[in-house]
């Protein structure tokens, strides 16, 4: 790898003769990437949030995404270039709206292989329903449960997954190749695709039984000897973990978290890494290395451009911007409406159904102590649909702040359809209600911290309040005293009825004290859970926000 950073020409000039300039001149490649598109076919409510071009002390917002506006961007941003390539860096399914969801994301694999996407690395969120159903989305074929239900047969994706990372245990061999390699003027370019190392504790164990996840950078590292005994030294990395920078879109102010270190840590063969995982969008300089992402839910297309040496087959320069895909002015691409409206005919009946109404937006965004309205009422909802009432005889219930994904966001006449609920809730988890002690609902909330740089802080239903001292260590965060049920204490010997969602249930996020439970009892979905809520309770305003409290 040389330089990427050093000016082309300077570079040109001391590479070759002036004679032969024409036979070594650098061949340019376009690399268009996307990142952690989640389903969002149609623009997510919100657009994308930019410093004001006009006044850097502001925010404005931009109406952007959309599979239809997408499409138009990525084939003006291919035109004039003789070679490209659409790639991506993981979390394209999984967590997205209803349209998307319920047909197990086949609309999104379909829409994304429609406007030419090539390859893209496996994100955690790919394996939502398991690693048989990623499977699917690759090979094709009808689903094991709900069989084919979309307007035509589903054929699978025409991009290729790669996950070098990732490993079946009992064979050794990765789940999907590790890389691929394509050629561009008779030089060879190899994109490596990474799932991020911490994918155990983000998805449901029953969905990974039987494969281990690796350390990315020795991955990528171990790699190297074998590419370049292939004959390639140009190197892109497309890697589902990320960082989380102070600038804007198409800056790296102020960059920390996971891909700093990542990067630095490899081998220096590597020319550019396309990141995701943390949802912001970032244009950086890292070790040398140029490092991208794009946002989310659609909201970005990365447009990277590299030149080639054809003597020495490596990068000699690599440069990247960030465009919006702003529905304003990009025109719908025709091919994608009419796929969305196919998949739309059959959905919109169930999705516009209407669910109850609210005084005002209900937001999934925390307080300082991690807790958000959203978050209360869809606990709330949990705790209704499993309590006496309903013979589950739950009295508490939990739900993980990963699993809510989106605000219930307030139309000007209240109204909330059941899509608007299962965008908020869109893994479609069945609730189980077991038993635990005092004990066990205390040694499950100080697994909160089972990663101290990044707490998951559990909702909690009407009733139960605790406290926590962010000061303290390992299992002493939760003051004991201060959990209660009702204004009475939680007895530590005593045992409850407690109510989680089935990826808790089996310890996901890394709460195995729930695997402990006993007696536990399969209720409805959640998504059905909260319908039935609004139904019941509306116009619901937003809580308090005022169950859980941090003292440090």
């Amino acid at each position: 790898m040389r330089n990427l950073f050093r000016p082309i020409l300077a570079l040109t000039i001391m590479l070759a003769p002036v004679a032969s300039l024409a036979q070594t001149a650098p061949v340019g490649l376009r690399i268009l990437a996307i990142n952690d598109f989640h389903g969002y076919l149609r623009p997510p409510p919100g657009g994308i949030t930019i410093t004001d071009p006009e006044d850097a002390t502001r925010k404005i917002t931009v109406e952007a995404g959309g599979a239809e506006h997408m499409a138009t961007l990525v084939g003006q941003l291919r035109d004039g270039h003789k070679n490209s390539i659409f790639v991506a860096a993981g979390d394209l399914i999984g967590a997205s709206p209803f349209l998307s969801a319920m047909f197990h994301d086949e609309p999104t694999i379909e829409a994304l292989s429609m406007m030419g996407l090539n390859i893209s690395a496996v994100g955690n969120h790919e394996f939502d329903e398991g690693k048989d159903e990623l499977l699917r989305m690759q090979n094709g074929g009808c689903h094991p449960v709900d069989q084919c239900q979309g307007p035509h047969p589903f054929t699978g994706a025409k991009f290729r997954y790669l996950a070098a990372s990732t490993f079946e245990k009992s064979s050794g061999k990765t789940v999907f190749p590790a890389y691929e390699i394509r050629t561009f003027e008779g030089i060879p370019v190899a994109f490596i695709g990474l799932t991020l190392k911490g994918t155990p504790g983000l998805v449901s164990p029953v969905g990974i039984a039987g494969l281990e996840f690796r350390d990315e950078a020795d991955t990528v590292n171990a790699l190297i000897p074998e590419l370049k005994a292939r004959g390639v030294e140009a190197i892109v990395v497309l890697i589902h973990e990320g960082g989380l920078p102070t600038g804007d879109y198409n800056e790296c102010s102020g960059i920390s978290g996971p891909i700093v270190d990542i990067v630095k840590k490899f081998d220096k063969a590597v020319d550019v890494v396309v990141s995701g995982h943390t949802h912001r969008a970032y244009v950086c300089e890292i070790d040398g290395r140029l490092v991208t992402s794009g946002d989310k839910y659609g909201t970005l297309v990365t447009a990277i451009d590299l030149k080639l040496d054809p003597v020495t087959r490596d990068v000699v320069s690599a440069k990247a911007g960030n465009n919006i895909v702003r529905t304003a002015t990009l025109a719908k691409d025709a091919q994608q409406t009419a796929l969305l409206d196919a998949y739309d005919r059959l959905a919109a009946p169930i999705a516009n159904r209407p669910a109850g109404s609210i005084t005002a937006t209900l937001s999934r965004v925390p307080n300082a102590a991690g807790e958000s309205p959203l978050g209360d009422i869809i606990a709330d909802a949990q705790l209704a649909a499993t309590g006496a009432e309903a013979k589950g005889g739950a009295v508490i219930a939990f739900t993980n702040p990963g699993g809510v994904r989106a605000d219930v966001t307030r139309r000007e006449d209240g109204a909330v359809t059941y899509a608007d609920l299962f965008a908020s809730q869109p893994f479609r988890n069945q609730l189980v209600t077991l038993t635990l002690s005092g004990k066990q609902i205390k040694d499950m909330l100080e697994q909160q911290w089972r990663d101290p740089k990044r707490p998951r802080i559990l909702q909690v239903s009407k009733g139960f309040s605790y406290a926590w001292d962010g000061s303290k260590g390992d299992g002493e965060r939760i003051i004991a005293e201060r959990m209660s049920l009702n204004g009475q204490p939680i007895d530590p010997a005593a045992h409850y009825r407690v109510t989680v969602n089935n990826f808790l249930f089996v310890g996901g996020d890394g709460f195995t004290v729930l695997t402990e439970g006993t007696a536990p009892l399969i209720g409805v979905y959640d998504v059905d859970a909260l319908h039935t809520y609004f139904a019941a309770n509306s116009p619901i305003a937003p809580t308090a926000a005022d169950r859980i409290v941090r003292i440090n």
